[in-house]
């Protein structure tokens, strides 16, 4: 494989101190995942998330807590690490609408620094 076909990972604000925040097997596990998706690969923990297009999510679970990390890759040919929390709902509960605005924030920023990086 060579280093072109291996996407660039872009944190929008502050993803990647987000994800750093995390236990330190979970920050392993995503970033192998992340890993996984700059290849064109996928994994079991990646699944689309709901009312986006092109945003995916991780879910790590680590002792009793699940940990998101949401990222986009429908842009351009990059992977746009959008966010990275510590899910607080119990199951079967919808992500809060604050988490789903700071997505829909980074997704638009993520675009306009793709739109920077073409021009």
């Amino acid at each position: 494989m060579t280093n072109d076909t291996i996407k660039t990972v872009i944190w929008v604000n502050s993803a990647k101190e987000e994800l750093l925040e995390f236990p330190e097997d979970v920050i392993d596990e995503i970033g192998y995942i992340l890993y996984r998706v700059q290849i064109n690969q996928n994994h079991p923990k990646i699944k689309p998330l709901k009312g986006f297009n092109g945003v995916f999510e991780i879910r790590s679970n680590y002792q009793t807590d699940t940990y998101r990390t949401i990222y986009a890759i429908k842009i351009d040919d990059t992977v746009y690490v959008l966010h990275a929390f510590k899910e607080k709902s119990p199951k079967g509960i919808k992500t809060p609408q604050q988490t789903i605005d700071l997505i829909q924030q980074r997704l638009q920023i993520a675009i306009q620094i793709s739109q920077t990086r073409q021009s």
